[in-house]
């Protein structure tokens, strides 16, 4: 015991050779955790019904960004009793494989929005944006009335689409193509949207805003909180897709 003591102080002592044998426990450990990711095919089980967003979606996401939604609302819901019974299933890895960034969120000041698509109504979240309070009192949430009352800009959604592909959003030339159009056309309550529907199953397409006469950046919020958590199919989700 005594000669461990003193092998242990000649190292504390020795401020080279902590820092060689620290250095070498570092790299060993580093190789025992990302090595085996090279042997793997994905570290991300596929899951039924995820896909990529939609332009109109991935544009009300970046308005989400851009905002500053994601430091008061977090996407993820952890494997916990209370977690699950609040806000739904718990978050699938899968769910996030096409966020960039992803919005897990380190806080809630808000309530988690992971599975929130479907729970109100368009009209809900158009009136919680412009005035909080009016449909939950006790809301701290600053108003986004002039959401309503922006053009969303379609100039870019064909190089937003781009740039998400070089990162592995699995975009078509087709929706590159399309991006625009398909901004246009997912907030067009009578439009043809049987070839949008085969390219992104399960989209919603109708007037988000209450103004059908426009294309609004309210649109395009209230049509990506409306997909959240609504494409997965969670009961087909193994064990292991939790998220830790």
């Amino acid at each position: 015991m005594a000669s461990k003591l003193l092998s242990h102080k000649k190292i504390e002592r020795n401020v080279t050779l902590l820092a060689v044998l620290s250095f070498v426990a570092v790299t060993i450990g580093g190789i025992v955790e990302i090595a085996p990711l090279f042997w793997i095919d994905s570290t991300i089980e596929k899951v039924q019904g995820v896909r990529p967003y939609t332009p109109l979606e991935q544009a009300g996401r970046d308005i989400y960004i851009r905002e500053g939604c994601y430091g008061c609302h977090s996407q993820q819901i952890r494997p916990f009793r209370d977690e699950v019974e609040r806000y739904g299933h718990y978050s699938l890895a899968a769910e996030s494989m096409y966020d960039h960034p992803f919005q897990w969120g380190s806080k809630r000041t808000g309530p988690d929005l992971a599975r929130v698509g479907g729970r109100y109504s368009d009209e809900w979240h158009v009136q919680h944006m412009k005035d909080p309070r009016s449909v939950v009192p006790e809301s701290i949430m600053p108003p986004y009335a002039f959401l309503a009352e922006r053009d969303l800009d379609t100039s870019g959604a064909a190089r937003r689409l781009v740039a998400l592909r070089r990162v592995g959003v699995p975009y078509t030339d087709a929706d590159i193509e399309k991006a625009a159009a398909d901004m246009i056309l997912q907030a067009t309550p009578d439009g043809d949207a049987e070839d949008l529907a085969k390219r992104y199953p399960k989209v919603q397409v109708r007037d988000f805003d209450g103004d059908p006469g426009r294309l609004t950046e309210m649109d395009a919020l209230v049509a990506y909180l409306q997909m959240l958590g609504t494409t997965v199919d969670v009961r087909s989700a193994s064990p292991q897709e939790m998220r830790r």
